[in-house]
């Protein structure tokens, strides 16, 4: 089906919208500081066959944008009963996750009685249980240690909450008050996403908003080949480290090989360290996002969907800490491990085309959390916060003395708001 271009580019920022709209009501309505005030949360649309990115919005932290898609495949791939109004919860790293604070919900979306897409989101829970408040424990040595670890199951069946799910997840935290807050606010976003998706194919019809989705596809692969074209051919190699796993005080080497063949780049970390024995340990789907996101800030034109993922061959680092399984311990994969992998792109990149770069940011989220109990409440309380840190110069002038992490688009939530919780 052929689409005039000012269609096109009226449904890509209607899509766009779609999402930022959710990220907009999931901020507002969330109860934790984290989510509500710096921002820690992400919402896309993906393709209800392949788990792929459709679209995202304009506000989400772009780590979660790219593993969603792959926790999004973990559902189709386990979840053969999904129905108009479910919500599948999960937060499993090892089906297409991070840590286990980050909390996504998948909702099916119908359209016409026909499975359209997946609405996603993520939030990051302030706690999800585990050895210490927060969930930062610098010295798991199992996931079990980190928290309540969620497969995925329904939160809503038909449109019904399912208590039962709920009880399990609330008696398993500090502060559930909270968290049912952060459940709800959630769920809203998708039904917002469900709303306002509506809405866009009752305009322009599910068969035009599907050609232009495709066509939009193919455009981001097209312009992603085209930039990698552009660098000469070669292998360029770089290691970042991360000083320590948190247990032994040993530095672990992220070592990528990356080599450009036309219109294709190719990913190669096998020569990283093998899988540590402390959190610091990267699932596979976290290591993927990394790659993207890192490439997305080199070539910040590219429109953002699968497409421009296709160009990207990352090979599976199998037997490194870039490839964790169960039971390795991975609280620190996307706070400190995800930015070093990014480190490690740039400065592999940095080689072939300096100009587009620039030096080394600061490489880490700054976690830091704290939780006790406040006997003049009698009520637990858990305060998760992130800092900033510089980034390097580039060809053109001077670096950042303070921004977000390159992971995300947080903030550092204020002090007030903080006192408040």
């Amino acid at each position: 089906m052929g689409i005039d271009p000012v269609t096109l580019a009226v449904i890509e920022n209607g899509l766009r919208q779609v999402c930022s709209e959710m990220d907009l009501v999931h901020e507002k309505t969330s109860f934790s500081p984290v989510i509500s005030e710096a921002f820690d949360r992400s919402n896309g649309i993906y393709d209800p066959k392949s788990g792929e990115m459709i679209a995202q919005g304009e506000l989400g932290l772009p780590i979660f944008l790219g593993v969603m898609q792959f926790a999004t495949q973990a559902v189709l791939e386990r979840r053969q009963d999904l129905e108009p109004g479910d919500v599948i919860i999960q937060n499993d790293p090892y089906l297409g996750g991070t840590h286990l604070m980050d909390v996504k919900m998948m909702m099916p979306f119908y359209y016409d009685g026909e499975l359209w897409c997946f609405l996603s989101n993520t939030g990051h829970w302030p706690d999800t249980g585990g050895m210490v408040p927060g969930g930062f424990n610098s010295t798991a040595t199992e996931i079990q240690q980190e928290g309540l670890r969620l497969p995925p199951v329904k939160l809503m069946h038909r449109g019904e909450i399912q208590q039962d799910v709920v009880d399990i997840i609330l008696n398993n935290i500090r502060v559930p008050d909270e968290r049912i807050g952060d459940i709800r606010a959630q769920i809203g976003a998708l039904k917002t996403g469900e709303k306002r998706l509506t809405a866009l194919l009752d305009r322009y019809g599910g068969g035009i908003v599907r050609a232009a989705i495709e066509e939009l596809k193919v455009r981001s692969e097209q312009h992603m080949r085209e930039v990698i074209t552009a660098i000469p051919n070669g292998i360029y190699s770089f290691t970042a480290y991360v000083d320590s796993d948190g247990v032994i005080d040993e530095p672990l080497a992220i070592t990528l090989d990356l080599t450009i063949d036309q219109s294709d780049a190719h990913f190669d970390f096998s020569r990283s360290s093998p899988p540590c024995r402390g959190p610091m340990n990267s699932v596979w789907a976290t290591t993927q996002s990394a790659v993207y996101v890192a490439m997305k800030h080199i070539f910040p034109e590219v429109p953002i969907n699968a497409g421009c993922f296709a160009p990207l061959h990352i090979k599976p680092p199998e037997g490194t800490f870039l490839y964790a399984t169960y039971p390795k311990p991975v609280a620190g994969c996307a706070a400190e491990v995800a930015q070093r992998i990014m480190e490690a792109v740039f400065g592999a990149m940095a080689q072939p085309v300096p100009q587009r770069l620039f030096g080394a940011p600061a490489g880490t989220s700054g976690n830091l959390a704290l939780g006790g109990h406040d006997p003049e409440t009698g009520r637990d309380y858990i305060m998760y916060f992130f800092s900033g840190g510089g980034y390097g110069g580039w060809a053109d002038g001077d670096g950042l003395t303070n921004g977000c992490s390159t992971v995300g688009i947080s903030k550092t939530q204020p002090i007030e708001i903080l006192e408040q919780h």
